[in-house]
């Protein structure tokens, strides 16, 4: 049977995780800048969007692809109340994530926002106790590793915490869920049509919440355009996009392992771009983060292959 592979195809699940882990960390940066100019909700909807229209050329040259080559497709396997289902709770939860995460990121810094955020990958994990997966003990450790980080990161030494990192650390347990249910229909669902999904019901969730609490125009001013377009075309359009490809040539927990750069790379971005500096106490805080993330990812999946 005769199979035209695009370029995409073509390459390897680590490369475009890697890419995508570089995408979203710069992002992050994009996202705080944003925030001088536009308020959330307006932001999210517009860059859900146009991950929306990036994707749509993609879409309509397969569908004719199929046609002309006589190639059923995918849905006619699948029916198309599953499609819409699998759209729309990763979808749900990717707005979760992405809500708490853009209303955090306006009261801390993209490097902090970066490594809080990568919490979620040590929650996948321990959420998979509701699944029937049991955990090893090096999960504990890094969860044990990974709580010392958020206290060194966000708890100040009058043990204050910021609202916004509180935001980020609820919104990882989003992101963590995110993760678990394009694993699950990754390798079910068309993966541009499953990215498309997810991408609709975070805009359309966002502009409906925008224009019920936001009071300030939808479009956003001249000087807010490069950090949306940046936004919805690159982390959106292009970054979960690639995730959603990568994801489904590559083991969950290398997968994950990959994408905690993302938190690497966010600290580069606000450093370089922002002028962002972090105190020793923080320093810690990223680095225990980090150890906490490779522990898990190397050590605590292992009992797959006992």
């Amino acid at each position: 049977m005769k199979k035209t592979q695009g370029w995409i195809d073509k390459v390897s699940g680590e490369a475009l995780l890697f890419l995508t882990a570089i995408i979203w960390g710069t992002g992050f940066v994009a996202q705080r800048k944003a925030m001088e100019f536009m308020q959330p909700f307006a932001f999210i909807a517009l860059r859900f969007f146009l991950g929306c229209l990036v994707l749509l050329p993609g879409l309509i040259a397969g569908r004719i692809r199929d046609k002309q080559e006589g190639n059923p497709t995918h849905e006619s396997k699948k029916p198309f109340p599953g499609v819409v289902l699998s759209g729309l709770i990763s979808g749900l939860f990717l707005f979760g994530g992405t809500s708490l995460q853009q209303l955090g990121i306006m009261t801390t810094s993209a490097s902090k926002a970066g490594f809080l955020t990568s919490l979620y990958l040590v929650l996948v994990p321990v959420i998979g106790l509701f699944l029937g997966k049991k955990p090893n003990r090096w999960v504990w450790i890094g969860v044990v590793l990974a709580l010392l980080g958020v206290y060194f990161l966000s708890v100040d030494m009058q043990m204050t915490i910021q609202r916004g990192d509180i935001f980020l650390i609820v919104g990882a347990l989003f992101w963590a869920m995110q993760i678990l249910a394009l694993d699950h229909y990754s390798t079910k669902t068309n993966t541009l049509k499953l990215a498309f999904g997810q991408f609709l019901v975070a805009a359309v969730l966002g502009l409906g919440v925008s224009l019920v609490v936001e009071s300030r125009a939808l479009v956003p001013i001249t000087a807010a355009w490069g950090p949306l377009l940046y936004s919805g075309i690159v982390a959106v359009g292009i970054g979960f996009t690639l995730q959603v490809f990568g994801q489904s040539k590559v083991d969950p927990a290398l997968a994950s392992l990959i994408l905690s750069l993302e938190a690497v790379f966010a600290l580069f971005g606000g450093m370089l771009f922002l002028g962002e500096r972090l105190s020793g106490r923080e320093w810690w805080g990223c680095g225990l983060m980090l150890a906490a993330v490779v522990l898990v990812q190397l050590k605590g999946q292992q009992r797959k292959t006992e």
